[in-house]
């Protein structure tokens, strides 16, 4: 193959990522969002901004697990400047916590709604707004159709969006560019001091659009999160039945 043909073959694929979702990184902090055997899985190595995730939580352990997870990127969209708006129909976030993880509290706008078709509808009313830099929307369910316009939003407001499904009653397929399921893991001091560590989770990344789905031990430390060694980047293959 020709350099001329190989370089026209490299442009489609990067034009093809970008209508499905993936944007160029404009954020200069974006590369850090998460550790380098994470965004390993993502096309281009990149963590997806201005698209929408998606995470799967089937307890309340694992709904504070994927919230302080979150916060952990939200960390690095929001080191320099930017808010963002957290709709759910709880108040099952502490605001003095965030800064925890280096996030002002100032910075998050809290809507509280009843219905998820009214958070629905906020989450897709606030996706469109270009001076956010995130937008966290709390749900259950959320069919093909619903997903397919929040991921268009994003499309043109380069917004970055965040689902949380807390038991959701099937997983059915959506527009979201990846998803996720949390689960918290036990904190840890060096030399086994006692005491209380830095949040730890166990991060499976379920699915990924044209990426490697696997599985990762992440800590937030030192205002970033990082990789832990203890458990290795995993490819989800799945098992077939012996007969």
């Amino acid at each position: 193959m020709s350099a001329v043909k190989a370089d026209i073959i490299d442009q489609l694929r990067k034009d093809m990522l970008l209508l499905q979702g993936f944007k160029k990184i404009i954020n200069p902090y974006a590369p850090e969002i998460l550790p380098a055997s994470v965004r390993s899985a993502f096309p281009n190595a990149q963590f997806p901004i201005g698209a929408v995730h998606e995470f799967i939580s089937f307890h309340q352990e694992e709904v504070a697990a994927t919230a302080g997870f979150i916060s952990g990127i939200l960390a690095s969209l929001m080191l320099k400047s930017g808010a963002c708006i957290w709709i759910n129909s709880s108040k099952n976030i502490f605001p003095p916590a965030l800064k925890l993880f280096g996030i002002p509290p100032e910075k998050i706008i809290f809507i509280h709604l009843k219905k998820e078709k009214e958070i629905l509808w906020a989450m897709e009313e606030a996706l469109k707004c270009e001076s956010l830099t995130a937008v966290i929307g709390e749900l259950r369910e959320l069919n093909f159709t619903a997903s397919r316009r929040l991921q268009l939003a994003v499309e043109k407001s380069q917004v970055t969006g965040f689902i949380l499904r807390d038991n959701p009653r099937s997983l059915n397929t959506t527009a979201c560019v990846t998803r996720w399921k949390i689960t918290s893991l036990p904190s840890e001091l060096p030399n086994d001091m006692p005491g209380v560590g830095f949040p730890k989770w166990e991060v499976e990344l379920l699915k990924v659009r044209n990426g490697k789905p696997g599985k990762w031990e992440i800590e937030f430390t030192e205002g970033r999160l990082r990789y832990n060694s203890k458990i290795n980047a995993i490819p989800m293959i799945s098992k077939k039945k012996t007969g």
